[in-house]
């Protein structure tokens, strides 16, 4: 399908969404929105994809938050309708694993829409702001709730409203990015990342994701209910069968479907 503000490619179980937008540092737009729901909707079906990267186009910005020039009109009916926090739960609760390639600036709704992936890989000088207090709103589609439980409420709370620009190495340090690799090495790292989850038994992946997301947000006990349920079903699977099956014969799995 031809997209006109993103690009998107699939090789070897990885498919790739781009934002394309370099000259506005690849800001997020309605068109982009659409366009995201679309893709990621074409992955879901595609039985050759097994995981899925955002990344921004160019080496300057990963995606440096909203449009401005949209967001200058927004209306109550517009916070109401909470787009781009809605796109930003179904990447949260998506089915195969998600991972940001961070590629420059991830700012606003940028940084947002990293948090809701599983992953977040980030290239050296990249940097990371919540700056919506600056336009006289808050980070709405998801950071004001992601932020804190990736780094606490205390330095949440502190980022988003000083709107404090931070580096990549402050950003590892305190847990909002798994990693950080030279730019050149950025894609290679995601990819190697995306290979060995694509190793694993595809249904533990998608069960693994649903249980630590769901019971985060519940009690232990309950936690520890969804953990059991889940893996009763794993040990009812194919995935399962196959996963002892190859360990015991000494050979790499080989997993049908995602």
């Amino acid at each position: 399908m031809e997209f006109s503000l993103i690009r998107t490619e699939s090789s070897n179980g990885l498919g790739v969404i781009t934002i394309d937008r370099p000259e506005s540092r690849n800001a997020l737009n309605r068109v982009v929105l659409d366009e995201i729901t679309v893709a990621l909707d074409l992955f879901l079906t595609d039985e050759a994809v097994g995981a899925v990267v955002f990344t921004g186009a160019g080496d300057k910005a990963f995606i440096a938050g909203a449009d401005i020039n949209q967001l200058v009109n927004y209306t109550l009916v517009d916070g109401l309708s909470a787009r781009m926090q809605r796109l930003y739960d179904i990447i949260e609760d998506y089915e195969l694993p998600t991972i940001a390639a961070i590629n420059g600036y991830a700012l606003g709704g940028g940084l947002e829409l990293a948090m809701a992936c599983d992953i977040r890989v980030a290239a050296e000088g990249s940097r990371f702001a919540l700056p919506e207090t600056n336009l006289g709103i808050i980070p709405g589609a998801g950071g004001t709730q992601r932020l804190s439980r990736l780094v606490g409420k205390g330095r949440a709370v502190e980022l988003i409203l000083t709107g404090r620009l931070i580096e990549a190495p402050e950003a590892l340090n305190v847990g909002l990015v798994s990693t950080v690799v030279p730019l050149p090495e950025l894609m290679d790292t995601v990819r190697k990342t995306a290979d060995v989850i694509l190793a694993k038994g595809p249904l533990a992946v998608r069960l693994a994701k649903m249980v630590v997301r769901h019971g985060f947000e519940t009690d232990q006990k309950t936690g520890l209910l969804l953990e059991r349920l889940a893996q009763s079903l794993l040990y009812t699977s194919q995935d399962k069968a196959e996963g002892t099956a190859a360990f015991l014969e000494k050979r790499p799995a080989r997993y049908v479907g995602k």
